[in-house]
């Protein structure tokens, strides 16, 4: 009898999935609103118009954590709509919570590795923004091989953004910052929207914990990059 052996990712994964706490409520919104928002992976590309059911402004969040700031950034802008990647499921069940509170209608989850959902579910100018927000930095140096910004992984992100489109990524590791600058600029289809480092764009909302470093003295860098 043959046995199937698991296919084993060729890239080097930039999250290690915890064992975290589900809370009752995020399980009942896992269980009940899941199915709503959510989107299961596959190997095909999405018909982004026909996920949320209208011709609107496409963003891509990234490893959106607990989903504080895709909820408040997706309240503010009713009229975009945010595919929202994650793995960690006590953050989906976090940010379906807050979807269901806030009543809204303009996100979409998918739980998944996002490297594998640009490559198979993303065709190419598609999307209007990318938001990569406080990613891993992975801060020891034997680990930098592991953070998300990579020149590979850029070059596929932008193959899946429109011309005039942008991505956004913000740090509070000085030295990841400085990676994702020369990493962003070595691209030759994007262009620095600012001499080096971006101010904070009026959607980014400060979160807790960032208001909490800048009072602490501790800096946070944004980079926002357009797409020639």
């Amino acid at each position: 009898m043959n046995k199937l052996i698991p296919q084993r990712s060729s890239h080097i994964r930039s999250y290690v999935l915890r064992q975290g706490r589900i809370s009752n409520a995020q399980q009942r919104c896992l269980d009940a609103l899941l199915p709503i928002y959510g989107i299961p992976y596959l190997s095909q590309p999405l018909d982004l118009e026909n996920v949320f059911g209208r011709s609107a402004t496409k963003i891509l969040e990234i490893g959106f954590g607990m989903g504080e700031t895709t909820a408040a950034i997706a309240q503010s802008h009713p009229q975009n709509d945010y595919l929202a990647l994650e793995v960690h499921t006590p953050g989906v069940g976090s940010l379906l919570k807050q979807i269901e509170e806030l009543g809204l209608k303009n996100i979409r989850i998918i739980q998944h590795d996002a490297v594998e959902v640009l490559r198979d579910m993303l065709a190419d100018n598609v999307l209007d923004g990318v938001h990569i927000f406080f990613p891993d930095p992975w801060h020891k140096t034997r680990h930098n091989k592991r953070r998300l910004i990579q020149p590979p992984f850029v070059a596929q992100l932008v193959m899946k953004i429109r011309p005039g489109g942008y991505i956004h990524v913000a740090t509070d590791w000085q030295d990841y910052a400085e990676q994702v600058l020369a990493v962003l600029s070595s691209e030759k289809s994007l262009e620095n929207t600012a001499a080096d480092y971006a101010p904070r764009p009026a959607y980014r909302p400060l979160t807790k914990f960032e208001q909490r470093g800048l009072r602490l003295g501790h800096g946070v860098w944004d980079l926002v990059f357009k797409k020639r």
